[in-house]
This record gives C-alpha cells, structure tokens and sequence, in this order.
C-alpha cells in the first residue's frame, strides 16, 4: 500500500515538477522562481489526482480537499524536499537549459531518489491509520 501511495504522490510530483521546470526554464527564469513554480504544480497536481478519486466517491468538494491535504501533505513535501534538494546538490543540475541530457537525467534521478526515500514515510503514516489510509475509506 505504500509504494501504491508513493507512486500516486511521485505521479503528481512528477507532472508538477516537469511543467515547472519547463515553464521556467523556457521563459528563462531563473532557478528560485523556477523551482518554486515546479513546488507550487507538484503540490497541485498531487492534491488533484487525490480528489478526483475521492470526489468519485461522492464526497463534496470542500471533504474532499480535507482528504487529500490530510493524504498527501507530508508525503509530497517530502517528495520535494528529496527532489529538488538532490537537483541543488547535483553540480551543474540548477543551470541545465532543456536541451541538455543533464536536465532530463537529472530530474529523473532525483525522482526515483525521492520515491525511495518517501515510501518509508508513507508506510509509517499508513501505519498510524494517516496519509493514504485516511483516502482509503472513500475508495469502493
């Protein structure tokens, strides 16, 4: 259940943290405002991908983003701690224009580094009957 949680967490990431970084960069932006835009999608993306499964089920808006903030919050703020800190670690990583191979290779990785580290605290938060397990009751 927690790779399936961190899975549904890296899918949102993924598509926020790719859309952000593309914008940015191809507007020329520079690394703050564009990893911020790249935060600020993936924690939309993720909370998005949540509702649209609870709000399935029936439930109004207003619990359904209840639902996903109480789902999905830690585990995509560490997602993105995880992702963006290897991308600022990564030398030359910050500075990759979309053309490069290091842009694409090095946000892959640090995906993958980010889902490894992440599952764990998504079996944690299961465990207490949090995170993913708070959406689990809506799904039929």
């Amino acid at each position: 259940m927690a790779v399936q949680a961190t899975l549904h967490c890296l899918t949102g990431c993924a598509i926020g943290e790719v859309l952000g970084m593309v914008v940015g960069t191809a507007f020329g932006w520079g690394n703050l405002p564009t990893t911020l835009l790249a935060i600020v999608l993936a924690f939309f993306f993720g909370y998005s991908l949540t509702m649209r499964g609870v709000l399935r089920a029936g439930v109004d808006p207003r619990t359904a983003l209840r639902v996903a903030l109480a789902a999905d919050t830690l585990s995509i703020a560490v997602m993105e701690l995880i992702d963006n800190g290897t991308i600022l670690v990564w030398p030359a990583a910050m500075d990759a224009q979309l053309g490069d191979a290091l842009f694409w290779v090095s946000l892959a990785v640090s995906l993958v580094i980010a889902f490894v580290v992440t599952t764990p605290v998504n079996k944690w938060t299961i465990g207490r009957g949090k995170g993913h397990a708070v959406v689990h009751r809506y799904h039929h």
